[in-house]
């Protein structure tokens, strides 16, 4: 746990001995905070010279083995010029970065990245050059299944599906796959409300996921403008995997899982955000963390939530590292503790 009250925003895991985290603190300005575990203790760094200016925490991004890319984050008005790079030993700076502003950021191997820019623009990072492509759909989130083997999802505006009955459109999930050729878009399932369908509606895919052994799964939502009419339609939960050939829906998960993201997946299961873990065989397990010692300034009555913002695999191994806060609720001085936690298996 940090000496301050906050959040950890990103955490990169190259070894047991080499963790990195990026943190903000809760001081009215924001200020970031870049920590390193060499295996022995956490330490606080300065943050790269060869980083450039960042309005908010930077984001650390694992560049296959033993790399990291420390990322800049700007509002509209700034740039992400320069970026720093991680090789086990020392921070330089990254020689090339991709133009634009990034949206996401997924890669294999520090010769085969790709980033999405815009919504609109694919870009590929080869060891030599950036080259970019049009994205079929608006898209908001990519994911690498593999080499030649790239996911984006998003939603579309026109086509089967978007005529509401009025003058507004009603935008539905879309695809698209990278082949190593070019992008084509793929057939989604619908997501419409029934009659009388709610004002403003809209549906669209905000995630995908490729997990090694698991194949590819995307979730997003179909939802509306609330508060307009009497009698409104719960939102609805949007979950597709790829069985080879098309897009499956998903049937809901069990107990606490239903309507959960994963956040990364082991052998037997996924680990969802919200602390839940869902096996392959459908069981649904909440996963159990300790509190805060009263040391913190957390007293014995007070209400603490964990909520995690990554987990990552230590390499070559079956641990786990999360970064995070615990949100500690009590009268009088509440805070945010900003936290590193580590699965322990077969803990009660």
């Amino acid at each position: 746990m940090a000496d301050f009250s906050g959040k950890f925003e990103d955490v990169a895991v190259l070894a047991a001995d080499d963790i990195w985290t990026v943190a903000t603190e809760f001081d009215g300005r924001g200020k970031a905070h870049l920590l390193h575990y060499d295996g022995k203790s956490w330490r606080q760094e300065p943050f790269p010279e060869a980083l450039g200016e960042s309005l908010y925490a930077p984001r650390l991004e694992e560049v296959g083995e033993g790399e990291i890319w420390l990322r800049p984050q700007n509002d509209g008005n700034g740039t992400d010029e320069n970026w720093a790079r991680w090789d086990g030993t020392r921070w330089s700076a990254v020689p090339n970065p991709p133009p634009g502003k990034v949206v996401d950021f997924e890669a294999i191997a520090p010769d085969d990245v790709w980033t999405l820019v815009g919504g609109q623009s694919a870009q590929h990072w080869d060891g030599d050059r950036w080259s970019v492509t049009r994205l079929p759909i608006a898209a908001g989130d990519l994911a690498v299944a593999g080499p030649n083997d790239v996911w984006a999802v998003g939603s579309r505006d026109t086509g089967p599906g978007t005529e509401s009955g009025s003058d507004e459109r009603y935008s539905q999930p879309a695809s698209a796959h990278w082949d190593g050729a070019a992008w084509k878009p793929v057939d989604t399932p619908q997501a419409r409300f029934d009659d009388p369908v709610p004002p403003e509606p809209g549906a669209g895919l905000l995630h995908v996921f490729a997990f090694a052994g698991d194949g590819v799964r995307a979730y997003g939502s179909n939802s509306f403008n609330h508060g307009e009419v009497d009698n409104e339609p719960a939102d609805e939960f949007i979950q597709l995997r790829w069985d080879g050939s098309r897009w499956a829906e998903q049937p809901p998960a069990p107990g606490g899982c239903d309507r959960r993201t994963p956040l990364g997946r082991d052998d037997n299961g996924l680990f969802l955000d919200g602390n839940w873990y869902l096996t392959d065989d459908g069981r649904c397990v909440k996963i159990g963390r300790h509190r805060l010692p009263t040391s913190t300034g957390a007293r014995k009555t007070s209400n603490q939530s964990l909520w995690l913002k990554e987990i990552h695999r230590v390499p070559g191994t079956d641990a786990w590292v999360g970064a995070g806060q615990v949100e500690v609720n009590q009268s009088g001085a509440p805070f945010s503790a900003p936290v590193i936690v580590r699965l322990r298996r077969g803990a009660a």
